[in-house]
This record gives C-alpha cells, structure tokens and sequence, in this order.
C-alpha cells in the first residue's frame, strides 16, 4: 500500500503541473496533470491562488502567480545572474546583432535564464525558461563538460535524442568533444538543433572557480564562420565572469 502524500508533495505536483507546454490549466486538468482527486486539487489550487503562487483569469483557467516569480527572482543562479550578465549580453548583441542566450545547468538539462533575440537573427528554438537536452547545444556543450563526472556519464549513457542529421548521438564522439571543449575554451554546436544554425559558447566562471554558466551567440549556418564568434563570445562570458567575483587571469 502507497504512503499517503504529504501536503507538500501535493502542493509541488500542482506547481509542478504548469510548463512551457502548458502554462494555462483548468482545475480539471490540474487534478489530472497532478494525480490529485478532485476534490484534494481544488482545496490545494484555493490555498496556492490566495497565496499568489497561482491566479485564475476570467474563464476560470488557472496560471502561474506573480507571487510564485517573485519568489523564484531569489535564486541566485536567476535574477542576480541575469543582472550581471545583462550588460555584457547586450554588448555582444550590438557586436554581433545575433541572437544571445545565457543558460545554467538543472540536472542533465540546458535552462536558458535570459535571451536577446536579433530580429532579422536566424530562427532559434529556444526562450527564457526552456528547457534542452545538454548534448545538443552550444551551452550544453560547454556545462556538460565542465559537470561532474557522474552528470557526464549520465548523459552519455542515456539515450541522445536527435534533432537534425548533425546531432551528436554517439557518446564516444560526445565525450571528444567534451574534452575538445575543455580544452579550448568554447564549444560549436553545428546545426544540431535545426540545420540552419550554428551555436559557439563560451564558460561562465565564478568567484571559485566553477563554471555557473554558459553565453553563447547562434548565427545562421550558411553565412557565419563559426570561428569569427569564438574571440567574442569568450570576451563577454569573460566580462560576465569578473563582475560575478572570478579574480583576472
């Protein structure tokens, strides 16, 4: 017989319900996304919208509160983050008027916390909040190589979802180019997520020494030699990196 479950857990599973897929919900589907009764999800859904944690809109359909981001803004590897990034982001926007992406690592996944789009940019698939796998981007290629060894081989050894003929899903192939990255610095993704653009990344590093997270540009495939972007994207993660405490090299 399963353990009843905390109240806790309950109010998590209801938060947990929401995504990028489904960021608006009836109490119905809430009930059904959380596998909660009925009954049990209305009184937690009550307790979390007079909170602020959620708000219900005219039709009855239940959203993430603004309570619920204000809290979230107190992580540090979010809105603190983001803030001192911000400007060394923008100056490599002007540079390149490219889109720009700063991302953090969450398990064996990619979580991008900020982005500036270039309007007449090559398309990219990605926005804040979003999630990707670590093998097939350019960030995700520059956090995966600097994880734990354990964190590498978790995602080496399961499966590596393939997006575009150029995806890497061969994990000896991947652990190359995890060391290449390490090695040098900087990490292409080549048309791996959509066969129009290429990613270059560059490690964000703070005050000790770890890698917290990843600044990358995404250009069009056909028209930007990828190496013209290293020296640049390495200058503003650079940047980013001494305004978070790393001492100069």
């Amino acid at each position: 017989m399963l353990a009843p479950r905390s109240a806790a857990d309950r109010l998590l599973s209801v938060i947990g319900a929401f995504d990028l897929e489904h960021p608006a919900l009836t109490l119905t589907e809430i009930s059904r996304r959380a596998d909660l009764a009925l009954p049990t999800a209305y009184r937690v859904v009550a307790a979390l919208t007079a909170w602020g944690a959620l708000e219900r809109d005219e039709v009855g359909t239940y959203h993430i509160g603004l309570r619920l981001w204000e809290v979230a803004t107190l992580a540090p590897r979010g809105l603190g983050l983001r803030h001192a990034a911000l400007p060394f982001l923008e100056d490599l926007y002007e540079t390149t008027h490219e889109n720009v992406q700063l991302a953090v690592r969450d398990g064996c996944d990619v979580l991008y916390i900020e982005r500036i789009f270039g309007r007449s940019a090559v398309g990219v698939r990605t926005r804040v909040g979003a999630r990707w796998p670590l093998h097939a981007t350019g960030v995700g290629l520059v956090l995966l190589a600097h994880a734990d060894t354990a964190v590498i081989d978790r995602v080496c050894d399961g499966p590596l979802t393939a997006f575009t003929p150029h995806t890497i899903t061969d994990p000896t192939l991947l652990r190359r180019v995890l060391a290449d990255v390490r090695a040098t610095g900087c990490a292409v993704s080549d048309r791996q997520i959509t066969d129009d653009a290429v990613s270059v990344a560059a490690p964000v590093y703070g005050p000790h020494g770890d890698v917290l997270a990843a600044v990358s540009v995404v250009v069009p495939a056909e028209t930007t030699p990828a190496h013209t972007l290293v020296p640049v994207v390495r200058l503003a993660a650079r940047g980013i990196s001494r305004a978070l405490g790393r001492p100069p090299r």
